[in-house]
């Protein structure tokens, strides 16, 4: 089996030279590890000649501790006795690290394992810490990861200005076809940043891999990403958090089964049955949440089994699941109300979604096929304006 060395892997084979007489911050979580599972965080502190300064947090802590939208707090890493400044507290400007952080840093250093769609949070979190390191002037280190759903499948809408938020904050598709250390690329140049970036690609990777092919393990980056299959459904289950569906949080496969108590699994079945999605097939199941919706009620719905992870669709299948949902449970489904990360005036749909375009055809009773009008052409001219961003050929 291939063996991906992934930009880590590469600088610890080099015992971190491009750091010696520097004084670092990082910016981690439990992913940050090399092929012998060594924590970046500690390898930085037990490195002669580099002086690990701060550590940086993102959505869920930089030990995976916290759930999906949970603040983090300030801390000492209990390990290292570095302290920890959050990256994402109450506000959308505690996503950013304040310059009094980055004051006495030579380096920033990004080292997390992405999952390949926009809504994932840590992306973002890397430009916003790129935005502010320029403004510092500290220079800005991308330790890159594959894309566990490979570097060529594209699909989705960009997002549209209204809808931009910290699931989507810049115009990506929902299945982007990039690495965190292309889309650094990508946003720097995009946005204008002048940061100064440094990507450490990986070694091996080419852009028609699926994570089965590089051999490395998979590390959940989240609580609720535990598999890479987790990841691969990912870019069209998410949008059940703008719902009142269980997307399976609380329970051992979390966006492969979603669900609620009111939910007729035989109508659902055969309502999705009528879409002949390609390279997936549904399973009747029934789960107990232990937190987050539905919390201690049985549900019924459905798991999901993609047959043919080449001519799968996954955002395709999650909103045809969704529109399923709305059409069967008139008076019990129903859009998230609630403000969805720092944004109150947008429906948490629309914001996960890009646009308002899906929810208004669900509503409406728009086929797949219009909801999806316009998606195609959006991504085809991302693909081309990514170009200039990309560090890995197809290996085809």
């Amino acid at each position: 089996m291939t063996k991906v060395k992934t930009g880590l892997d590469v600088w610890a084979a080099q015992g971190f030279s491009a750091l010696k007489g520097k004084r670092v911050g990082a910016i981690v979580n439990p992913t940050s590890v090399d092929s012998r599972f060594r924590h970046l965080a500690d390898l930085l502190a037990g490195t002669q000649g580099v002086t690990l300064a701060a550590l940086f947090g993102p959505e869920h802590g930089i030990r995976g501790e916290a759930q999906y939208m949970v603040a983090v707090d300030e801390a000492r890493d209990r390990k290292t006795g570095v302290p920890v400044h959050s990256l994402y507290g109450s506000t959308f400007e505690s996503l950013s690290p304040r310059q009094e952080w980055l004051k006495g840093l030579d380096a920033v250093v990004f080292d997390i394992q992405d999952v390949g769609s926009r809504y994932y949070t840590y992306v973002y979190t890397m430009a916003l810490a790129m935005k502010a390191a320029a403004q510092a002037r500290v220079p800005f280190y991308v330790l890159d990861r594959p894309n566990p759903l490979d570097g060529v499948t594209l699909e989705g809408n960009l997002v549209g200005d209204k809808f931009r938020s910290f699931v989507g904050l810049y115009a990506l598709p929902n299945r982007h076809g990039m690495t965190a250390g292309e889309l650094a690329r990508l946003f720097n140049s995009q946005e204008g940043f002048g940061c100064e970036l440094t990507v450490v690609p990986c070694e091996g990777w080419t852009r028609d891999m699926h994570w089965s092919d590089t051999g490395l393990p998979f590390l959940p980056p989240s609580p609720n990403m535990p598999t890479a299959d987790t990841a691969l459904v990912y870019p069209g289950m998410c949008l059940g958090e703008g719902t009142n569906v269980s997307e399976g949080r609380g329970t051992c496969r979390p966006f492969e089964q979603f669900g609620a108590p009111w939910v007729d699994t035989d109508k659902l079945l055969a309502r999705l049955d009528m879409e002949r999605l390609p390279g997936v097939a549904f399973r009747p199941v029934g789960f107990t949440p232990t937190f987050d919706k539905y919390k201690g009620q049985s549900c019924s719905g459905a798991f999901i089994h993609v047959t043919d992870r080449k001519s799968f669709q996954p955002l395709r299948t999650g909103i045809a699941i969704f529109q399923a949902l709305h059409d069967i449970g008139p008076g019990h489904f129903d859009w998230r109300a609630d403000a969805y990360e720092f944004v109150e005036d947008v429906p948490a749909f629309d914001l996960l979604c890009g646009t308002d375009q899906v929810r208004r055809g669900i509503e409406e009773g728009w086929s797949l096929d219009r909801m999806l009008e316009g998606f195609e052409l959006q991504t085809e001219a991302f693909r081309k304006h990514r170009e200039p961003a990309l560090l890995y050929a197809s290996g085809r």
